[in-house]
């Protein structure tokens, strides 16, 4: 088949591509014309203008050949099974027969029989019948006898032009409008009318078309009806026919009907225009059209149009073009006299083919990886090679590098092939990032070869690519031997360093890189330390570690101290004792015992590096020679430590002079007397304090619950003046008035607790004790109910719950009248000391 030249919108994609019909029909139409055509699922059969029909297959080739008539074909027929045909002709022949057998029914008409319609299941012995379409309609059946029975459907209407047989329906078209017929019923069920009668139903023929088995569409002049065939309801029926028709959508076109198909809920519909040159006067004849449109109600939608140039257009008429369909394919056969072509749904090959066209390669690319998935992978590469070479075309390397990753996939070949051609333009870095890099991979020399393209201009791309490619992608060497003479040029480099370190790491050079590292300040060494164990490597790089960061470099000594022994580390940083002082004082506060060899030493670094924390540490530490301590102290004037050093060693008046003569704080001296809680202190504290008056009026603030202030009092010279005594003294009787408060409260509360309490136990003893034959006596242990509970009887109860018989008591205690439990007698005073007497 030969492809159609369409005219159509650039933009929009069409809906159906073109075929002509070639091979056997181009010859056959170069000597002859074709007049009408049917189609079958397995063949086609072609009706000639000078009597022949052509029996040819789907791509064209004919098959057999019948000589019909010596004048124009006018109708073949098929039935469903494709078994049998039937032919008329422009000079009353009528023939049916059978394809694989010649018998069949042959009659010559004194008329032209416009019409020939089988049964659709005329192959089935029990449907044996067909209508012609002249001036009347004829049904044809073949009784129990074997011969044809002949009936009048309709006449009186002229010229029937169009029959179309589905089912039991029949629907025929003659000059006045279209009828439907029902064989099962044998009733005629409607007649729709035609619209424009202005038009010549000659010139201007009728399309009828089946969708379905009840639904009828009639396409006349320029007018398009839809009927549907339905049961009419049984309250209904009276003198009616069984059924009736129903027209769901009515609308006009802007051309004029050559024929009609359905396609899913849409419409197929070949049209013929008429339009007017502007360079010349006469009435000339356009390309036919092809159109798909949505029927609604009252009216349509345009989905798709397609104007087709078939062979010799210019000299058909309207009535020249038939459309036949195949419902088995979805093809669309135009008719014309000297051409024939087909029509048929695009699917996704077109679909890509088109985007394709029109330069829409990110859409070509998805629609294929949908549509072939891993089927046509070749087919999909080759999409994609074309989007990737229109994206080079452009300049938009990135994107075209982008989709290598998709197109590519795992074809090393077309890799590589790419590779090279981005360096032949230049290009190697935009690809870089795309390349291959799992199991499947490229040659390592290409990966060298991006390598030593990032060296020579871009390091930290470089530095990238080291970063995120895996090692084994090249030959490790050889680019550190790269990477070491560009450092001769540039040796400060950092990024280069970095990166330098890097590919030790990888190469398992490790002290190299820790060297770099520890050179560069990185922060990434205390990462390689960990990862690769080099603790061992670090021994005498330790100052290094700690003038690079000194808290990291701590945290890391110390959590791996099993590794790096703390006597190692003092001995390393000997000469360096501000760094000492931060490793022992952060030692020291993960565990005050695990350094204590170096409390001594500590005593000095903390006086020389951090005395706010010297305090602290004298405070917690055990190990620490206070000797030593104060000595230090001492000599630095450190009257603080000095104090608690003091107290510590037991010289508590010497550490209270300090205070008061070296600090001269008051607050902190009455603090010092109160934690050490001794009179001595509290008599050397005020008589240091009585002749300075903002000493005593400290004294006489805070001394009040410790001490008698009037001792205080008392030794107050007459005349001093003395800095708001007043308030000292109402401060001191307010005092006391708490505390006497204090005291009557408590007073209160305990005697009231005690009387709660006596009351309670009082009502607790005067409480019935349940007695039954389950209970015992302490001391002969039978039970303590007599077996006749008629003889009199007498049992002690203690409040204890111990019971006795009265006679198994021993004697009274020395408390006359008075009797206690002797089980419970170590508690004299307890539950026990009182006792219930049962008599009877």
């Amino acid at each position: 088949m030969a492809e159609v030249e369409k005219e159509e919108d650039s933009e929009e994609e069409p809906k159906l591509k073109y075929e002509r019909l070639a091979n056997g029909v181009t010859e056959i139409l170069q000597k002859d014309a074709a007049s009408c055509m049917t189609v079958h699922d397995k063949f086609l059969a072609l009706g000639t203008h000078f009597g022949k029909v052509f029996l040819l297959d789907i791509q064209g080739n004919l098959t057999q050949k019948f000589e019909i008539s010596p004048v124009k074909i006018n109708q073949i027929s098929l039935d469903e099974s494709g078994e049998h045909m039937g032919i008329c002709s422009e000079d009353g022949k009528v023939q049916v027969f059978g394809l694989y057998t010649r018998e069949g029914f042959h009659e010559n008409f004194d008329c032209p029989v416009k019409v020939v319609a089988l049964h659709p299941r005329f192959s089935s012995s029990n449907y044996k019948q067909f209508v012609t379409g002249g001036n009347k309609l004829l049904l044809y059946e073949k009784n129990w006898l074997n011969r044809w029975k002949t009936s009048t459907l309709h006449e009186g209407e002229g010229t029937i032009t169009n029959v179309q047989w589905r089912a039991n329906l029949i629907a025929w078209a003659n000059n006045m409008g279209v009828k439907i017929y029902d064989i099962s019923t044998k009733q005629r069920i409607t007649n729709v009318l035609r619209d424009n009668v202005s038009l010549r139903p000659d010139m201007y023929p009728c399309s009828l078309c089946w969708k379905d088995n009840s639904t009828l569409i009639i396409g006349w002049g320029s007018s398009i009806k839809i009927c549907v065939v339905k049961e009419r309801g049984h309250t209904e029926l009276r003198d009616l026919p069984s059924r009736y028709v129903e027209i769901v959508s009515a609308f006009e076109t802007e051309f004029f009907i050559s024929g009609l198909a359905p396609l899913a809920d849409q419409l197929v519909t070949l049209y013929f225009v008429k339009e007017n040159s502007d360079h010349m006067e006469e009435e000339f004849r356009a390309r036919p059209c092809l159109d798909i449109i949505q029927p609604l109600p009252e009216g349509y939608e345009e989905i798709s149009s397609d104007a087709l140039t078939v062979r010799n257009f210019q000299e058909n008429e309207c009535r020249d073009y038939r459309l036949e369909h195949s419902q088995g394919e979805s093809l669309y056969y135009i008719i014309s006299p000297k051409d024939i072509v087909v029509a048929k749904e695009r699917d996704q090959d077109d679909h890509i083919d088109w985007l394709l066209d029109k330069k829409k390669y990110e859409e070509a690319l998805m629609a294929a990886e949908i549509s072939f998935k891993n089927i046509k992978r070749h087919e999909v590469q080759k999409i994609g090679m074309a989007y990737i070479n229109h994206l080079v075309e452009k300049g938009d390397y990135d994107t075209a590098a982008r989709k290598c990753q998709k197109v590519l996939g795992k074809n090393m070949e077309l890799w590589e092939n790419e590779v090279y051609r981005f360096k032949t333009i230049g290009q190697l870095k935009a690809i870089s990032q795309y390349l291959p890099r799992g199991d499947l991979r490229l040659r390592p020399a290409i990966y060298e070869m991006i390598l030593h393209e990032f060296l020579k201009s871009d390091y930290e791309g470089f530095a990238t690519l080291i970063r995120e490619w895996p090692g084994e992608l090249y030959n490790n060497m050889t680019i550190v031997q790269a990477v070491t003479d560009h450092l001769k040029k540039d040796p400060m480099n950092s990024t280069l360093l970095t990166t330098l370190a890097e590919l030790y790491t990888y190469d398992q050079r490790y002290d190299r890189a820790l060297e770099i590292y520890l050179r560069l300040r990185h922060k990434d060494v205390y990462q390689l330390i960990h990862k690769h164990d080099l603790f061992s490597s670090i021994e005498d790089k330790i100052v290094l570690l700690m003038d690079f960061d000194k808290e990291k470099a701590v945290d890391m000594l110390l959590d791996n101290e099993d590794k790096i022994s703390i006597d190692r580390v003092v001995e390393e940083l000997r000469n360096r004792p501000e760094l000492l002082h931060i490793y022992l004082h952060k030692l020291f506060k993960r565990d005050h015992h695990k350094g204590q060899r170096y409390h001594e030493r500590q005593i000095g670094l903390y006086a020389e590096y951090d005395r706010p924390n010297l305090l602290p540490f004298l405070r917690d530490s055990i190990h620490c020679p206070l000797e030593k301590a104060l000595e230090i102290c001492q000599e630095r004037n450190f009257v603080e430590e000095t104090v608690f050093l003091l107290s510590r060693m037991g010289n508590c008046r010497r550490a209270l002079q300090m205070i008061m003569e070296e600090l001269e704080d008051v607050d902190k001296a009455i603090e010092f007397a109160k934690e050490q809680d001794d009179a001595e202190l509290w008599e050397d504290l005020i008589s240091y304090s009585i002749d300075k008056p903002p000493f005593i009026t400290g004294l006489l603030n805070n001394i009040g619950t410790h001490v008698d202030p009037i001792l205080l009092i008392h030794r107050i010279k007459e005349g001093m003046e003395i800095p708001n005594l007043r308030d000292s003294l109402v401060k001191i009787l307010q005092d006391y008035n708490l505390q006497i408060l204090l005291r009557e409260g408590c007073k209160k509360i305990l005697v009231a607790d005690s009387l709660s309490l006596l009351q309670k136990m009082h009502r607790t003893q005067m409480r019935g004790v349940r007695v039954d034959e389950e209970n015992i006596c302490e001391s002969c242990h039978a039970s303590i109910l007599p077996s006749d509970m008629a003889q009199n009887f007498s049992v002690v109860v203690f409040h204890c719950r111990h019971m006795f018989h009265k006679e198994c008591l021993p004697s009274p205690g020395t408390i006359p009248g008075v009797q206690f439990c002797n089980i419970c007698s170590a508690k004299r005073r307890g539950p026990g000391s009182g006792i219930m007497e049962m008599k009877k």
